[in-house]
């Protein structure tokens, strides 16, 4: 993921047909704001307008190899395309665009380009995996960080589920092993276990985002192939987090050092990973434990982070990420606090963060917060509206889980 986000300074309701969301807070405004209906068509068309500043904005094309800019305009700092992660919220943009209501059909096309392309990340040898950059010929090639190979077999999964294609499956299910690697099996460390962030000796953290969320691409897997080998490692990996890095219900601190320091920053897809596998875990051996596990974090988090201004100071892809896990426990346990929490968010920064005229979304270098006008708009912020606002236009989201839509 963004290395300037998580180096070790910061690794350191549905009714009658309408969403409730909130009346956009003027600027400089903390306090609660008024809740209001806005129809699902309404955010498709948030959703199909945000998607196309993408395309227009940072999409490089066909002719480029079917890559996006980091940034426009483009930083000195950039590289000739973006990294893998933005790259990956792209791609994730274009699957839930392929599921909106009616006019879904026309971008399928567009996600299928998608997991091509993210194949020219992926690097062979001895140590395989997605790098964080593109490997020869198009690049000279990055690190395997393991959170990266892990969002880009959940978006496999998402894939493999709308269009029933097996190569999906196949690929997310090829990630295992990498992430497998990320283990640490030193038990002479405090409280041992627990993934590294990056495939490299310098390593020297174990990494909550990494062990949660290649947790809940195993319990994922396990739903899907019902080989036991899943649920084992599922099981394990979720069981590191939720013992050693659990601060309160809901909230789990970002990493562990070797040194035995903890750096306790808090993240909002940190949560929602940990929500996401439990919720996983339930359907896939139906056992009430982990369920309540699910609602417990979620009730808590949602208690936390609802408050001032926690929500919007968060980067926006974690809140994707977050929002998305919440709605995944709520096709099994429904809550309409989850949805009216997202919608609420999602309608305050389409009012404060849109550069109305190109469409595009501006935040905080932390890529959250406050409207920055002089801020490069960047593929990853605008794929996370995107993903946000198509998944409210669905309506009532169907959850993870239950085999494909369609089998090809």
């Amino acid at each position: 993921m963004p290395r300037s986000l998580l180096r070790r300074a910061t690794v350191t309701a549905v009714c009658a047909g309408l969403l409730w969301t909130a009346v956009p807070a003027h600027a400089g405004s903390t306090g609660p704001v008024r809740p209001r209906p806005v129809p699902a068509d309404r955010w498709a068309e948030r959703a199909t307008d945000a998607y196309e500043a993408l395309q227009t904005h940072l999409y490089e094309g066909t002719d480029d190899h079917g890559l996006y800019l980091e940034h426009t305009p483009r930083q000195a700092a950039d590289p000739a395309h973006s990294y893998l992660w933005p790259f990956r919220e792209a791609a994730a943009a274009a699957v839930d665009m392929q599921e909106l209501p009616r006019i879904g059909p026309g971008f399928r096309r567009d996600a299928a380009q998608r997991f091509d392309t993210v194949e020219l990340y992926r690097g062979s040898g001895d140590r395989p995996g997605y790098q964080s950059y593109l490997p020869a010929p198009l690049g000279s090639g990055g690190d395997v960080y393991y959170d990266d190979n892990a969002v880009v077999a959940l978006s496999q999964l998402d894939q493999y589920e709308a269009t029933g294609d097996r190569r999906l499956l196949a690929r997310a299910e090829n990630v295992i092993p990498v992430v497998t690697r990320a283990w640490d099996a030193d038990t002479t460390k405090p409280c041992p276990g627990g993934m590294d962030w990056v495939d490299s000796p310098n390593n020297t953290v174990r990494a909550t985002n990494v062990t949660s969320l290649s947790a809940q691409l195993a319990a994922r897997l396990y739903e899907h192939t019902h080989k036991r080998g899943y649920l084992e490692k599922a099981e394990q990996w979720y069981g590191w987090v939720y013992s050693c890095m659990r601060k309160a219900p809901g909230l789990y601190v970002n990493d562990r050092g070797d040194d035995g320091s903890t750096n306790e920053t808090l993240w909002t897809y940190n949560s929602g990973a940990m929500i996401g596998t439990a919720t996983a875990l339930y359907r896939g051996t139906g056992r009430a434990g982990y369920l309540a596990k699910a609602v417990a974090d979620a009730d808590a988090s949602l208690a936390y982070w609802a408050q001032g201004t926690r929500l919007h100071d968060q980067p926006a892809i974690f809140n994707s990420f977050y929002f998305k896990d919440l709605l995944d426990l709520d096709a099994v346990r429904a809550n309409p606090a989850y949805r009216q929490t997202m919608s609420g968010y999602a309608d305050s920064t389409y009012q404060t963060n849109r550069d109305a005229t190109t469409g595009l979304f501006r935040f905080q270098p932390s890529n959250g917060g406050d409207y920055d006008p002089q801020a490069p708009a960047a593929t990853l912020n605008q794929s996370a509206m995107v993903q946000i606002f198509a998944t409210l236009a669905h309506g009532d989201r169907r959850g993870h889980g239950g085999g494909p839509k369609q089998q090809s």
